[in-house]
């Protein structure tokens, strides 16, 4: 077995990131690389994928909840409601990451994905194919960018995303399934 796989107390073997903490090991197991279709759910991992820019990904799954009160859930049609008196909020809140480049962000993220006709259409169209790539085996194997994370970021650029450059697509395609970026014998592969 590579260095990049370990294999936990339950006989398990995951990627070495994911069993590193408790968090992590659900968050491995359960979401990330699971198929992600619901435009609400889409729009979540984009922001969360976006503060942690420059942060540990432990520091955002640990104020996920925190994050999820403080943005109305995640809801697109909400968020995209939202204000100057929320950003000033949102700036009050210690639960969450208090960025206010990141808290407009999520906002313009959010009216921007309230414009798209179907908004996990428009992600799911930038999956690259499947069998277009071998299942990786070491994590020097996984990119940062592919030429679809380059795309859609571009895309979503365009049409008036934030804080969403190459790599927080490509985290973005990994987090919700449209790659699976776990190693070969990964138990969630």
């Amino acid at each position: 077995m590579s260095g990049d796989l370990l294999t936990g107390e339950d006989g398990r073997a995951r990627c070495a990131w994911g069993a590193s903490t408790l968090d992590y090991v659900a968050y491995h197991d359960e979401e990330w690389g699971r198929p992600v279709h619901d435009a609400d759910a889409l729009y979540e991992k984009l922001c969360l994928e976006a503060f942690q820019s420059g942060l540990s990904w432990l520091t955002i799954l640990r104020k996920r909840e925190r994050f999820r009160a403080a943005f109305a859930g995640f809801s697109i049609a909400a968020v995209a409601r939202f204000g100057a008196r929320d950003v000033e909020r949102l700036m009050a809140d210690a639960g969450i990451v208090r960025n206010r480049a990141k808290i407009e962000a999520a906002i313009a993220n959010a009216r921007a994905a309230a414009a798209v006709d179907d908004f996990s259409a428009l992600v799911w169209s930038y999956a690259p194919d499947p069998d277009g790539r071998p299942s990786p085996r070491t994590m020097a194997e996984i990119p940062s960018i592919t030429p679809e994370s380059t795309a859609l970021a571009k895309e979503l650029k365009q049409r008036g995303f934030r804080f969403v450059g190459p790599t927080t697509a490509y985290a973005l395609m990994q987090a919700c399934g449209l790659v699976n970026d776990h190693l070969e014998g990964c138990c969630a592969r």
